[in-house]
């Protein structure tokens, strides 16, 4: 993948404020859907399959700060293997390639992508990659405030059966307001029938909003149950979370490896999920 090119303060400022007014009255919105060049997985979910949620902290490796290592990231994503892998932090930016594209491309992977806010280098928000073709993709705002955006991408595929909706989100650092978050995803009329809530809860103890989380999706967890994938050199809470409705939780696990510890300050987290009855 070719470096970030360098820019000036100057100019990155003004690709910014560029950017921001063309799309102030757009955000959040699907910004990206689109196909592998060649796909690597089958054309529907079967009863048992795995998924994961990985915070990328913008391609910038453990430290952040204006490093650029996405190849690390996307080791990390190979190494899940997983069906349908949600992506919080993702950056596309302005003046390089996109690394979830890239990323796409790579592994044989369907992409979405909705872009949440203007990052001074690029555009920010949630993605999901997945081994299946998507029958239909929606997002959920769940901007609360202007000082702070946050959305959710939904992912429909179709079953022998019935749909499954796949949602990934990164939810709001206030516990009041991830509350009235997670209230507006559990109310979205559309998302029916079999679904898999995938993300970066900000969920450090429990509260209001994780427990609604819980009796919802059927799955009672508490922050010990949790795998703790903050921070990764040395993990201690569990901010990253799988929920399943119509559906169980098998397995549930944090992804430690050399290149996970230093590719994020998250652990991405792994669950293997076995649908309700005939899919």
């Amino acid at each position: 993948m070719e470096p970030r090119p360098k820019s000036t303060r100057k100019e990155a400022k003004a690709i910014h404020a560029e950017r921001k007014a063309v799309l102030r009255g757009q955000l959040p919105y699907v910004a990206v859907n689109r196909s592998p060049g060649e796909s690597n997985g089958s054309l529907l979910p079967g009863k048992t399959f795995d998924v994961a949620t990985y915070n990328v902290h913008r391609w910038t490796g453990l430290a952040g700060g204006r490093r650029w290592n996405p190849e690390l990231a996307a080791e990390v994503i190979a190494e899940l293997d997983a069906d349908v892998i949600a992506v919080q932090e993702a950056l596309r930016p302005f003046k390089s390639e996109d690394p979830l594209e890239w990323i796409a491309d790579h592994l044989g992977l369907y992409l979405t992508f909705v872009s949440t806010r203007v990052h001074r280098l690029g555009e920010l928000g949630n993605a999901l990659f997945s081994r299946w073709p998507m029958s239909s993709v929606y997002m959920i705002d769940l901007t609360l405030s202007r000082l702070e955006r946050r959305s959710a991408v939904v992912s429909e595929f179709n079953g022998e059966r019935r749909p499954l909706s796949i949602v990934a989100t990164h939810l709001a650092l206030l516990d009041r307001t991830r509350r009235r978050q997670v209230a507006s995803i559990l109310e979205t009329e559309r998302l029916q029938g079999p679904a898999v809530l995938l993300g970066d809860m900000n969920a450090w103890r429990q509260c209001p909003a994780s427990r609604s989380l819980d009796q919802e999706f059927m799955v009672l967890h508490d922050n010990l149950n949790w795998p703790p994938s903050f921070p990764s050199q040395r993990p201690v809470l569990a901010l990253d979370r799988i929920y399943a409705r119509d559906a169980r939780v098998t397995s549930l696990r944090a992804h430690s490896t050399p290149a996970s510890r230093r590719a994020s300050d998250h652990l991405p987290v792994l669950a293997t999920i076995e649908l309700n009855g005939s899919q």
